[in-house]
């Protein structure tokens, strides 16, 4: 009897389909960032309630299952969009704040309000999502608008710190309240086309207003003192 010769030994790892050249967790990916894209295009042209799951879907050649697959909600989708758009902002200013750290603060302070306006206003889409669009959509969003204030409060004291390290109690506050005046410039630069009918101001308008503006708080509180 002749002996049955044994198997020869298999690699059971399953092979991993490739598509174009990607594998699905790329593919996968993709898809998540034309449908952020997509959302991004439809939100800033005609407003997030005015955009349904449905054409951010055909605007992105995915398909409804495909949306589900990565967002719960049409909301689940902004929150990620200004999640990242936040994240790239704040990337930003807070590089330009490390390169220019030996600088005095009327330099720094101009220069990191330029990063900031070119972070937002390049793409005029992105200021219009996170400035045009945050507001009174829903409780949790509106919290991720406050932590982003609050994030933006707690650095801007930090530079105020670097530029004169006297402390006071109060200038968490005063950084918050700024803050709100400087988004609320930016609200305002954004929907200025709308009021006249005509162009918006530039982007250059918009740096030298917010830099104005924080220049002359900077002269109230040192004058407060």
């Amino acid at each position: 009897m002749s002996r049955s010769k044994s198997a020869a030994p298999t690699d059971r790892t399953p092979v991993r389909r490739r598509i174009r050249g990607l594998d699905a967790d790329e593919r996968s990916a993709q898809r998540r960032r034309q449908l952020l894209t997509a959302a991004t295009e439809l939100f800033a042209r005609q407003s997030y309630s005015g955009t349904s799951i449905e054409q951010i879907c055909q605007h992105a050649y995915v398909g409804t299952k495909g949306f589900y697959d990565h967002f719960d909600s049409k909301e689940a989708c902004y929150t990620a969009l200004l999640e990242q758009i936040t994240t790239g902002i704040q990337q930003r200013v807070a590089e330009v704040a490390v390169e220019t750290a030996d600088a005095d603060w009327a330099t720094r302070r101009a220069t990191v309000l330029a990063a900031f306006v070119h972070a937002i206003a390049d793409d005029p889409r992105l200021a219009k999502v996170t400035f045009g669009e945050a507001g009174g959509i829903s409780p949790t969003v509106e919290a991720m608008r406050r932590s982003n204030r609050r994030w933006s409060a707690e650095f801007l004291k930090y530079q105020w710190l670097q530029a004169d390290p006297r402390d006071d109690p109060h200038l968490l506050t005063l950084a918050l309240a700024t803050i709100g005046g400087m988004f609320e410039l930016v609200a305002d630069w954004l929907h200025h086309h709308d009021d006249d009918g005509g162009a918006p101001d530039s982007v250059d308008t918009l740096v030298a207003d917010l830099n104005h503006f924080v220049a002359v708080v900077d002269a109230g509180r040192v004058a407060a003192r």
